[in-house]
């Protein structure tokens, strides 16, 4: 952990120098995990921000909190390459004016700016985020692992007569269980699933069939999955769906190598939709895209160019009334993908080479 915020620290420096600015103020989330090497600065999980945040310089790293926060980030949360700098919590002032102290009111690099003063992050930084480290990628495995394995558990637990609003707090659950940060859990039971794409979960039951999305936190990664249970078999026009989105999905991953631009998957997606008599879908919910800090770093449409590189993140999300499917992968430096949020115990079938999930017939 400590080499690895070294590394990072020096990027940062780097990127100083580059651009002759005095200091990098990180404040969300995302780049709070991913300066600390997966360190949490949440404590609202609903916000983008969090009760400390990073300032570095070219000779120090700092954390900046409050005092009813800064010992139990010590001691719970921070790697020892950072020096702490702790302001009373009714005077936010003073934590500003420590930061002009520091950089001598030079311009200031930052996430999200709040002051004239401060200018956006460049797009070199941004893709040392999205381009995960070694050390990374094996707590994203671990995240991936865990949400999964939840998943399937609860899943397997459901009973068509819970609401949505019960299966959606027992995928939470599950998560908070695994140490996770549940900071999504979508659920449409049998009626509401053809109709909308992105179904916040409601009271009423969820019948026949269901299906749950998570995107789950942990070390600051995201791990987004989606998966379906249903009591009783399919029929044909439901279980045709799902083959579809499986299908169009491959697709999308068949392009997924180093030097491939986000719009050129998107357009794959287009004219993989077409071809299964669904020219339309592509417009009715966003697509995916990179995936990492954020549960969508960079999302696809027909003009993003961004470039999918080794050891990076994404998560596909194709569908259909009534059918998704969706995986956190990472490019290896074959080129090949692998699949972090995969549970062997959940039921599959080999796609192009892929074992892909359908829907789970629970009893």
């Amino acid at each position: 952990m400590n080499e690895e915020v070294s590394i990072k620290l020096e990027l940062i420096r780097q990127t100083l120098s580059q651009t002759e600015a005095q200091g990098v103020r990180l404040r969300g989330t995302d780049w709070f995990a991913w300066a600390t090497a997966g360190a949490s600065n949440t404590v609202l999980l609903t916000a983008e921000t969090g009760v400390a945040e990073v300032l570095v310089t070219a000779q120090d790293a700092w954390i900046l909190t409050d005092e009813i926060e800064a010992q139990r980030l010590v001691d719970e949360e921070l790697p020892v390459n950072f020096k702490l700098h702790v302001n009373p919590w009714a005077d936010a002032d003073a934590r500003e004016s420590f930061v002009r102290d520091v950089t001598a009111g030079g311009k200031i690099l930052t996430d999200r700016a709040i002051a004239q003063i401060e200018k956006p992050l460049p797009s070199s930084l941004q893709q040392h985020k999205r381009v995960m480290m070694s050390s990374e990628l094996e707590r994203y495995r671990q995240v991936g692992q865990k949400a999964s394995v939840a998943m399937t558990e609860v899943l397997k637990a459901a009973k068509p007569t819970w609401t949505e609003y019960q299966l959606a707090g027992a995928g939470a659950e599950a998560l908070w269980a695994s140490g996770l940060h549940p900071a999504l859990t979508l659920v449409a039971g049998e009626r509401r699933l053809p109709l909308y794409r992105h179904a916040t979960p409601t009271g009423e039951q969820i019948g026949r069939q269901a299906m749950m999305v998570f995107c789950a936190r942990g070390y600051g990664l995201y791990a987004n999955l989606t998966r379906f249970v249903c009591f009783g078999a399919l029929s044909d026009e439901c279980a045709d769906l799902h083959r579809h989105v499986r299908e169009i999905e491959a697709q999308a991953l068949n392009m997924c190598k180093p030097g491939t631009t986000l719009d050129e998957v998107y357009h794959a997606l287009a004219v993989a939709y077409e071809q299964h008599g669904f020219p339309n879908a592509i417009r009715e919910h966003h697509q995916g895209g990179t995936t990492g800090y954020l549960a969508r770093e960079v999302v696809a449409n027909p003009l993003t160019k961004d470039t999918l590189a080794e050891n990076m993140a994404v998560a596909w999300n194709p569908s259909l009334p009534g059918a998704k499917i969706e995986d956190t992968f990472v490019i290896l430096g074959d080129g090949k993908l692998e699949n972090m949020t995969f549970d062997l115990s959940f039921p599959s079938v080999e796609v192009e080479g892929r074992l892909r999930p359908i829907p789970l017939h629970n009893s």
